[in-house]
């Protein structure tokens, strides 16, 4: 994703890798009066049950929000694929509290709880789950609860920060900091801002980190007329060359490994609606950051999961809310995502028209380092050896990857034995030696493949 560690990069190409699709796993219920179900948040896993959880935050029935008692959906999966609603018995809908609703009162007012994360580290059992609400134009008072299951809630502060209709929360459990994103105005409208937090208590002032600039809407102009002369594309009801921009309509900041990463939705307008809004679609970027304030674009700016064609029954046709976090499952990640057919009026067209949609990539799969048939090579900065086993990521179906260990001076101390074959998790096996006889010494690494792609390298 970076070259932070890097010293050296000769004869290498960097290559972003869009995880595969692999369509909706959460429908809307067609015995409701329920056209979209969408997320804002990634599963949970709970260690003690053994199954993920999730909350949605579109699929009450709008007769629900009317009467004043907003409302969340709550489901469960043991796989991850298969996903139940089970009954809670808390929002009573329709004289009946059998169903999956859940909410909270927080100034008086109900509430959603669709943007939730779990505290492992918090001492207190009745902390476990913790949701965020901002005052929001179409919330009222805002603020933060918590949970010891995610069902029942407790309003703790309120942190009196001011948000439009998008917001999330997500943890960096390794800095125990609480990431509480916003969207707010920005040059060309919407934009991406972030308050945080160490104990869940005290926030700090909205900082703007993300927004769209000159290039956006240069590349925006491009991709517009793009999509509209694509015939395998969803059609728009309204096109003004007068309307066109882009802006970020969401952005959910979150920790992998020892980076941040995002996934923009940027979002392009294609010209007015009636009512005070535009039509457009999304296209889910991927960037990355140090500090959650200076962002690197991945892959020149093209679409990390871009929008898929009619015809094949997809969700994710003209809007998609990308993933809030990375879910690790083995080898992989699993990214859950808002899809949906369309952003106004138009939904009857197309009946049913939001799913949570599911997208795979291999682990450590955004970025990969590409060598041809010449080789190429890729040397670390110098760092003292920890302990463990050095590890790599790579695919090599014809080819192969050699390493070797060099010491302050140049010279080799270690090489290996190559490296052929796809290997998600590879352990450098060395012809002499271990490497922990070099623990606390200075090295770097160089690694040398030719026919194939190193995404990512370890100690463990």
């Amino acid at each position: 994703l970076d070259d932070v560690d890097i010293a050296d990069i000769q004869n290498l190409a960097r290559t972003m890798h869009r995880p595969g699709k692999k369509g909706a796993v959460i429908r809307p219920d067609p015995s409701l009066p329920v056209i979209s179900v969408q997320i804002r948040m990634a599963p949970i896993w709970h260690p003690q049950k053994k199954l993920w959880q999730l909350w949605d935050c579109a699929a009450s029935p709008n007769d629900l929000h009317a009467a004043g008692r907003a409302a969340s959906g709550y489901y469960q999966s043991k796989d991850g694929l298969h996903w139940t609603k089970p009954v809670v018995g808390l929002v009573e809908y329709r004289g009946s509290k059998e169903n999956n609703y859940v909410n909270h009162l927080m100034g008086g007012k109900n509430h959603r709880v669709d943007c939730i994360i779990r505290d492992d580290s918090d001492p207190d059992p009745a902390r476990r789950y913790k949701t965020v609400n901002p005052n929001c134009f179409n919330q009222g008072h805002g603020g933060t609860a918590v949970s010891p299951d995610g069902i029942r809630w407790t309003e703790i502060s309120s942190p009196g920060i001011v948000a439009g209709d998008e917001w999330n929360l997500t943890f960096d459990a390794k800095e125990h900091l609480f990431l509480y994103y916003m969207k707010q105005g920005g040059k060309y409208g919407r934009a991406i801002w972030l308050s945080t937090s160490m104990d869940f208590e005290t926030w700090t002032d909205p900082e703007l980190i993300f927004k769209a600039d000159d290039l956006d809407q240069k590349l925006g102009i491009e991709r517009i007329k793009a999509r509209l002369a694509d015939p395998r594309m969803q059609k728009h009801v309204y096109n003004d060359p007068n309307d066109y921009n882009v802006d970020v309509y969401h952005m959910s900041p979150f920790r992998y490994e020892s980076v941040y990463l995002g996934m923009p939705a940027m979002y392009h307008s294609t010209g007015k609606l009636p009512v005070n809004n535009t039509d457009g679609f999304h296209l889910v970027e991927l960037v990355s950051s140090r500090d959650l304030k200076n962002w690197t674009r991945q892959g020149d700016r093209k679409a990390f999961i871009p929008l898929s064609p009619i015809g094949g029954g997809a969700y994710d046709t003209v809007q998609m809310i990308g993933p809030a976090s990375a879910v690790v499952r083995d080898n992989e990640l699993w990214f859950y995502y808002t899809g949906l057919k369309s952003r106004g009026p138009e939904y009857k067209e197309h009946g049913l028209g939001g799913g949570i949609c599911l997208a795979v990539l291999r682990r450590d799969g955004f970025i990969s380092l590409d060598a041809g048939p010449e080789g190429g090579t890729i040397q670390t900065k110098p760092f003292a050896v920890p302990g463990g086993k050095l590890w790599v990521n790579v695919d090599l179906p014809r080819g192969e990857l050699k390493t070797v260990v060099l010491g302050s001076d140049g010279n080799a101390l270690m090489r290996s034995v190559p490296i052929k074959g796809d290997h998600r998790r590879g352990q450098v096996v060395w012809e002499k030696g271990d490497l922990a006889d070099l623990q606390g010494q200075v090295v770097s690494v160089q690694f040398g493949f030719r026919k194939g792609s190193l995404y990512s390298y370890w100690f463990e």
